[in-house]
């Protein structure tokens, strides 16, 4: 896979993870966590699943859902290793 096809699909799914942020005015703490984390997960798959497996669109699946559960999910972790 060549350097450029790499540079546009991270380009594209950067674009798409801004516009997806800026939805996150009205909702619920929560939601918020869950969705930066799936658009952050989202990309950063993307990128690893194009460099490693030649695969962006199966990085950036993987990558969202995993990034989506731990935002959610954070404030309990976060309980659980402090532990109050």
């Amino acid at each position: 896979m060549n350097a450029l096809y790499t540079r546009k699909i991270a380009v594209a799914t950067a674009a798409v993870c801004v516009l997806a942020l800026g939805g996150c005015a009205n909702m619920s703490p929560t939601g918020q966590r869950a969705l930066s984390g799936g658009a952050i997960g989202a990309a950063g798959g993307a990128v690893v699943g194009a460099a490693v497996a030649g695969s962006p669109a199966a990085g950036a699946a993987v990558g969202g859902a995993v990034g989506a559960g731990i935002g959610a999910a954070l404030p309990q972790i976060k309980h659980s290793l402090n532990g109050d």
